[in-house]
């Protein structure tokens, strides 16, 4: 059965969700992002991937705020991610009440600092965020390209114990056509046994169907719950089955 987590983005304060991680190509979903938070429990979902947009361009956390209201107000184990750049960043967000920490662009520019958390918190605490256009390595909130292979990227992290991975493929993000799943077919079939958390694309509840079909262990979807590609009920059915 493949997890469900949903998304929620945070640009001052508010649930956003941007096309193609375009700071530009921005919708606000709902002003009170603890609201959003609640609803996704009410039906039974206990994940929750948290985003700090404002973060992840500022290279710290801004929306430090928005984590600690869900954490406190809900039971949802929170991932939490972008603005982490630092051992301040890092504690910041677990005090704050994140049950995981999300490392994209830092696993990339401070390798021993981000392998540092995987020793300080355990495999169980730090996911590796990979974030790819092309099969290519992206970072700082998806602004920079870089040459880094993605294949290699995740091997290199799991030899260091990693063993959650999201896979976000950019070209497909907030765009509803469907996620890449040759893609996630492939990283699976080299890295048997990884927790691979597809995102990016989803847009029907088929979608989804096709992701656990390709034995995608989790997925993460914002953009199509927003916009009534699928409803939460029919999160609550694949969830609780």
């Amino acid at each position: 059965m493949i997890e469900i987590i949903p998304a929620i983005d945070i640009i001052d304060g508010k649930c956003v969700r941007l096309s193609q991680g375009d700071y530009a190509v921005k919708t606000v979903y709902n002003e009170n992002p603890v609201e959003v938070a609640k609803q996704f429990e009410a039906y039974g979902l206990r994940r929750l991937h948290l985003v700090d947009l404002d973060g992840a361009k500022a290279k710290h956390i801004v929306n430090r705020k928005v984590l600690e209201n869900i954490a406190s107000q809900t039971s949802l184990i929170i991932d939490f991610g972008g603005g982490i750049q630092s051992n301040e960043d890092a504690e910041i967000a677990f005090s704050c009440g994140a049950s995981m920490i999300t490392g994209g662009s830092i696993a990339v520019k401070n390798k021993d600092l981000f392998i540092g958390w995987i020793e300080k918190y355990g495999s169980d605490k730090v996911v590796l965020g990979a974030d790819c256009k092309d099969r290519k390595i992206a970072v700082s909130g998806w602004e920079e390209s870089t040459s880094v292979d993605l294949f290699p990227f995740i091997g290199e992290y799991k030899e260091k114990g990693i063993n959650k991975v999201v896979c976000t493929d950019i070209s497909k993000d907030g765009m509803l056509q469907g996620p890449s799943v040759d893609l996630y077919k492939d990283i699976l079939a080299l890295y048997p046994g990884l927790y691979l958390i597809a995102s990016g694309g989803v847009g029907s509840y088929q979608d989804l169907l096709d992701l656990q079909a390709a034995k995608v262990p989790a997925v993460i979807l914002g953009k199509a719950i927003y916009e009534n590609r699928v409803t939460l009920d029919e999160l609550s059915q694949l969830t609780n089955n």
